[in-house]
């Protein structure tokens, strides 16, 4: 088992397969009344986060104590980071504490990267920059082959601002590697250039959201992140919506078996209707929910079999 899970590209389809069964256990533990193990017990794991989080910081949160270890939430706000403290002088006092593993989020792209130089145990990216989101994509493919049973042979369709997600770089890096087929699809200003080739041979890019419902096995919308927006990308909210977003008339045109999936947090009424959202085809809650059995998996084999 690898040490650090910083990329998707750390991942080969054995270890991620290897992940995504071990959340399958983890996640029979839930209907159990005591819902917890002792496998890292006298563990630390440190939840770092540099940017704002809801379902990222919680979910890890609940997995490391379902695991018996002991948390620590650093969060940059109220604290020396506000007062100008580096992140490697962070990292140093972490490791004085015997920080086992180190859960981060930052708005630097690569700064998990550094972090693993510095501390001691293992590094988990939970989204740097516009970069990479490993957890998340293992949660969606989680989700994926809990709802169609695999993931090889899939068409999956990201939808949306492709230029600024880290799901979706995570998520292209990810379900190549599991065999499935990847098409981006959003307006030519929010696709970066060649991004498919960079990422994953294979990996096509439309410009044309109707064209490519058909053959989807998997829709996954992306928020439009307006906040790391300088310039304007398009025309406005009611054009983007009406190109590229997923309502009750679209999602006609999938296949009775497709699924929808969003990582959240949702601009409903822009990039997804609340019918569709909320509809049986959605499976925005149960991504949620696999997200702790997902980390749970995560933290377990990388610090389960270290002492």
């Amino acid at each position: 088992m690898i040490k650090h899970l910083r990329s998707a590209a750390d991942l080969d389809a054995g270890t991620a397969t290897l992940i995504l069964d071990t959340a399958a256990e983890m996640a029979a533990l839930a209907g159990r009344e005591v819902k917890k193990l002792p496998t890292l017990r006298g563990r630390t794991v440190v939840n770092l986060f540099y940017e704002d989080s809801t379902r990222t910081r919680i979910s890890f949160e609940a997995a490391a104590k379902r695991l018996s270890a002991d948390v620590i939430n650093f969060s940059a706000k109220g604290s020396s980071v506000s007062k100008g403290e580096s992140l490697k002088d962070t990292a140093l006092t972490l490791q004085a504490m015997g920080a086992d593993a180190v859960v981060v989020r930052h708005s630097a792209s690569g700064a998990p990267h550094r972090l693993a130089n510095w501390v001691d145990g293992s590094v988990v990216n939970a989204g740097d920059g516009t970069h990479e989101h490993p957890t998340q994509a293992l949660l969606d493919a989680y989700t994926m082959r809990s709802r169609l049973g695999r993931i090889a042979g899939l068409h999956v369709v990201i939808v949306g601002d492709v230029l600024h997600s880290r799901v979706a770089r995570s998520n292209v890096l990810l379900l190549s590697t599991l065999g499935a087929k990847v098409t981006l699809v959003g307006p030519p200003t929010l696709i970066p250039l060649d991004i498919a080739a960079a990422l994953a041979p294979g990996t096509e890019v439309s410009y044309d959201l109707d064209a490519v419902l058909p053959t989807a096995d998997v829709v996954m919308m992306l928020r439009v992140q307006t906040e790391r927006m300088q310039d304007s990308f398009f025309p406005s909210a009611r054009e983007y919506s009406r190109r590229y977003g997923l309502d009750a008339t679209r999602m006609h045109r999938l296949g009775e078996h497709a699924i929808v999936m969003h990582p959240g947090p949702m601009n409903r009424g822009m990039e997804i209707t609340p019918a569709v959202a909320d509809s049986p085809r959605s499976t925005i809650v149960e991504q949620v929910t696999n997200g702790v059995s997902v980390r749970m998996a995560v933290l377990y084999l990388l610090l389960g079999g270290r002492k």
